[in-house]
């Protein structure tokens, strides 16, 4: 258990963990499955809970204040959901599901004519993609 040096401000809200959810975060601060963010987000909040100021517990345990701030917020906003990874945005999908779908039927239930199997130059040029894409779809897959 953390323990504050200065006196806490006014104006920060002390996080009030029940015992499933400081056992939950416990657990995940041990874990090391390579969930390391997972695992620093559980300590500043097992941190925040002695209500110590952003920046003591930044020092303390060597990150930004910013980022302590962050994972306070989050988790008094959401809780524990809060500190789970969000989906990111990202680009837009080029490839469409019909085309992964056109690619993977004649991969592997079309015979190329006067060969064994597709190459991905000879399957791209058929279904007119490029090799590349023909290449990461049979990547995604396994192929």
């Amino acid at each position: 258990m953390l323990i504050c040096m200065m006196r806490p401000r006014a104006r920060l809200k002390p996080l009030t963990l029940t015992r499933a959810e400081q056992e939950q975060l416990e657990r995940w601060v041990r874990d090391c499955r390579g969930r390391r963010a997972l695992a620093v987000r559980a300590r500043i909040v097992l941190a925040c809970q002695a209500a110590c100021s952003n920046r003591e517990t930044a020092k303390r345990l060597r990150v930004t204040p910013q980022t302590v701030g962050k994972w306070r917020t989050r988790y008094l906003a959401q809780g524990m959901q809060g500190l789970a990874d969000r989906t990111r945005t990202g680009a837009p999908r080029s490839i469409s599901d019909a085309l992964v779908a056109a690619v993977l039927a004649k991969t592997l239930h079309h015979k190329p004519p006067d060969a064994v199997r597709w190459s991905s130059r000879r399957l791209g040029a058929t279904l007119g993609v490029s090799q590349r894409t023909v290449l990461r779809i049979w990547r995604t897959f396994g192929l």
